[in-house]
């Protein structure tokens, strides 16, 4: 059976087992990874599809990319001023 490897490293049992030893004692909460995205607000965030022509989406492109933000931070925005929503 090929050895197992991680990022080009060898991994012997003995490493398993002192891995597997280190996670049934527990980590702190603090050390943790959080995983996904930062969220936008106070609750959970919605992905909504937009649909823009060529035209649009280049020069939102254009935009955004002169005021340093992407495009998603740059359509927040729109809408935030168009509703009217700190």
């Amino acid at each position: 059976m090929a050895q197992e490897k991680i990022q080009g490293i060898s991994v012997s049992d003995e490493m398993i087992e002192s891995w597997a030893a280190e996670a049934e004692t527990g980590y702190p909460f603090e050390q943790l990874r959080k995983r996904g995205r930062k969220s936008l607000g106070d609750g959970v965030s919605e992905v909504i599809p937009v649909r823009m022509d060529q035209e649009l989406l280049s020069a939102l492109a254009a935009r955004a990319e002169l005021e340093h933000v992407t495009r998603s931070e740059a359509i927040r925005a729109a809408v935030r001023d168009w509703v009217h929503v700190a």
